[in-house]
């Protein structure tokens, strides 16, 4: 009498087969992560951009912002200049698609706020993240490979 199924042998060599497969393949994964994390950074900072010009000639007595909240939506009532309303509360909070949003330095003049920079730092370099960005009142966005300390200054643009 023969027995029906397969050998412990071709059992082996299918999961070996699927190994090589899969070996292949999460390679390829990670970086299309990150590279769809990394263009997502890159539309949010350019997001934010546009929102500090809305911001500015909405509220010209108080110039640019150098918060996330104040361009975020406003808990109740209507939109004013500590919560414009110009980006939504996932941006504001300042983690978004395995990066984290920050101020870099904002210059004043007069009481009135009159550049920004932001800089987006991948949360998990390698797993959320390659690149360090950043932006400025120019409009520009920026990258860096190793800091985004030196990204506006050092950086290459986008």
């Amino acid at each position: 009498m023969r027995q029906q199924g397969f050998s412990l042998i071709e059992l082996l060599i299918v999961v070996a087969i699927i190994l090589i497969i899969a070996a292949i393949a999460i390679p390829n994964l990670l970086r299309s992560r990150i590279a769809a994390n990394e263009t997502s950074t890159v539309g949010s900072l350019r997001t934010i951009n546009t929102a500090e010009i809305t911001y500015n000639s909405t509220y010209p007595s108080v110039g640019f912002t150098c918060t996330l909240s104040n361009l975020g939506p406003p808990s109740s009532g209507p939109p004013s200049s500590t919560a414009a309303g110009l980006i939504d509360s996932t941006l504001a909070s300042g983690n978004k698609a395995g990066y984290a949003i920050a101020p870099g330095t904002c210059s004043t003049a007069g009481g009135v706020t009159v550049d920004y920079q932001w800089k987006a730092d991948p949360q998990s370099v390698g797993t959320t993240g390659q690149r360090y960005f950043c932006t400025d009142a120019s409009g520009v966005i920026k990258f860096h490979d190793s800091s985004s300390t030196t990204c506006l200054t050092g950086g290459t643009p986008i």
